[in-house]
């Protein structure tokens, strides 16, 4: 979502006044050796993604939140970046480069690049994307009022090794970029809001910048983090590129809720336990057709605590489900993926709507971007968890049927073609 022209609060900081920040800085200089034999002849950034340079993604994503001035910290072939991004005027952002040697560490980069960086900035590694909504992360600054603020995957799936221990308001207890302190989930993956109240911590030693930074902070109380359940992904080892490009693939994708948009919803604590109490909603039949037709894969995320109430079963559920689908097949639709909350409203699972958890379950597996996924239902518990996970939120009522909604979004463009690549 483009925030372009509004007007954002300021954040005080230990006396200082700051503004949302429009320049973003990517460290941009390692020699990618972990990514040998494509990083032989260019650097990381540059390392192709369907067709088109991992940074490219990147540049595009920050001019999409609102980023007007980007500034690369190169080391390693320089000349590759700046020939093909240039000033940055095709991209609509202003690019600056800082060129030191390949083998300087990352504190060293930004040092000599300081006078030339902003109050308040945005950093970002050059190996990884995470889908970014700047405004959640500017309202947590404003809400910590300290100095850094980075985030963190919530890492429950252990996809990474954890760097981080949180306190239980979220700021960073321990940071350990050595990843030697026992008990440590939570993985730092940039996206970080900088001020220059840090930059004053900067060592002349050529070091890394978390170490340098993010870890006295930490120990002093002083270091922020936004937690997120969103799996980012990366250019960082070959063992992640094939989810990575999966991921930019952004395969059309919608997430229904059931009851109230599928079928007509059953009274409070009353449950489909079996096919004989199915009854379409008018027009759903259709709407599955549409969509399969316009390309999109369909998942559904409902809860049904019928079965941890005791009044139905995994299979009665299952049996459900597979005459749903039948018939969806019949119409001409597709159910891709069927994820579902057996719990009782009492139990505090994270996966009970109006939680986020199944959404996530959804995006890991199918490395969906969720700021891009629509999510339709029709009640509030749907719009909270839609909210939550980032996902565009669609209300299915008395006056506007899910076949409504589904005319919106697939029949002013027609059907959601992949995205093209540009050869490099």
């Amino acid at each position: 979502m483009t925030h372009m022209g509004a007007i954002w609060p300021r954040a005080e900081v230990d006396g200082r006044d700051y503004e949302r920040p429009t320049q973003a800085v990517i460290l941009a200089g390692g020699r990618g050796t972990r990514m040998r034999p494509i990083t032989n002849d260019r650097p990381k950034p540059m390392v192709p993604v369907l067709g088109r340079p991992f940074l490219e993604y990147q540049i595009e994503q920050l001019r999409e939140q609102g980023f007007t001035r980007i500034m690369l910290l190169l080391g390693y072939l320089p000349a590759v970046v700046q020939d093909y991004f240039g000033d940055g005027r095709k991209w609509g952002v202003r690019i600056e480069y800082s060129v030191t040697d390949p083998d300087q560490l990352t504190s060293s980069r930004i040092a000599t690049a300081r006078h030339l960086l902003d109050p308040c900035f945005l950093l970002l590694y050059c190996d990884n994307y995470w889908p970014m909504q700047m405004d959640r992360l500017w309202e947590r600054f404003l809400q910590a009022r300290k100095p850094a603020l980075i985030t963190v995957y919530a890492n429950r799936d252990d996809y990474s090794r954890g760097s981080v221990i949180l306190d239980e308001n979220d700021d960073v207890r321990i940071f350990d970029r050595m990843r030697s302190t026992p008990g440590l989930r939570e993985v730092e993956i940039s996206y970080a809001i900088i001020t220059d109240a840090c930059l004053d911590l900067l060592p002349e030693a050529d070091t890394l910048f978390e170490e340098a930074i993010y870890t006295p902070l930490a120990a002093q109380g002083r270091l922020a983090a936004y937690v997120s359940d969103h799996r980012y992904y990366s250019v960082g080892s070959l063992s992640r590129l094939p989810a990575t490009e999966t991921f930019f693939r952004r395969r059309p994708t919608v997430i229904l809720d059931r009851d109230g948009v599928l079928n007509r919803k059953p009274p409070r604590a009353h449950y489909v336990r079996q096919w004989g109490d199915w009854a379409w909603c008018a027009g759903a039949l259709e709407a599955l057709s549409l969509l399969h037709r316009a390309g999109y894969r369909v998942v559904i995320a409902s809860n049904q605590a019928g079965i941890g109430r005791g009044v139905m079963t995994d299979g009665d559920l299952g049996d459900v489900h597979e005459r749903m689908c039948r018939e969806v097949a019949q119409a001409g639709g597709r159910i891709d993926a069927i994820y579902y909350c057996p719990h009782d409203w009492e139990l505090g699972c994270t996966c009970r709507k109006p939680k986020p958890g199944l959404l996530y379950q959804a995006q890991r597996d199918l490395d969906l971007d969720l700021t891009r996924t629509p999510f339709i239902g029709d009640d509030d518990r749907d719009a909270a968890a839609a909210y939550a996970a980032g996902c565009p939120f669609h209300q299915v009522s008395e006056t506007r049927s899910l076949l409504d909604i589904t005319r919106q979004l697939i029949e002013p463009k027609g059907a959601p073609a992949c995205q093209t690549t540009n050869a490099f």
